[in-house]
């Protein structure tokens, strides 16, 4: 019966030490900065005369602000939010997973993966060195200029990311 006793009570000991093990902190990009940076996503096309869709995810690749351009095509909404989700999922470019699975026959499948879209433009939103989102464009006519336009839109509200 004590043996019982002690290997319940060394159990009861370890329990909360396991639990807090189990707590994660991580950062997120808040809605205010996700805001500002959809809104300056689209302006920096609208300065190349591209009238596209920019979305904003959380680290979860969780919608946090879309904005659609006067004049942007339908498709653009979802190409954007594709392209944030697939950024924030693997936090990389789109582009540069794109080009890793044109030339890796492995990594082709990726293009399977359910919400996922190898198309240039998608662009992971950085705190430091950890992903707190991603933005996605969509409309300029041709994946490297979205992503020109998210990379603007990143650089315009990085001092909000430290």
């Amino acid at each position: 019966m004590s043996k019982i006793r002690v290997a319940v009570l060394a159990a009861l000991t370890l329990a909360p030490a396991a639990a807090s093990a189990q707590v994660l902190q991580e950062r997120n990009i808040s809605l205010a900065v996700a805001q500002e940076l959809a809104q300056a996503t689209v302006e920096a096309c609208a300065a190349k005369n591209f009238n596209v869709a920019a979305t904003v995810v959380d680290r979860a690749g969780i919608v946090r602000a879309v904005l659609r351009a006067d004049r942007a095509g339908p498709h653009t909404v979802e190409a954007s939010r594709a392209k944030a989700y697939t950024a924030a999922s693997a936090r990389n470019n789109t582009s540069a997973i794109m080009d890793n699975a044109e030339k890796n026959p492995a990594a082709r499948h990726l293009a399977a993966i359910e919400g996922f879209l190898l198309l240039g433009g998608g662009v992971p939103v950085k705190a430091g060195d950890e992903v707190i989102g991603a933005v996605g464009v969509g409309g300029a006519p041709g994946g490297h200029l979205d992503e020109e336009c998210a990379s603007a839109g990143i650089a315009k509200v990085q001092a909000k990311l430290k």
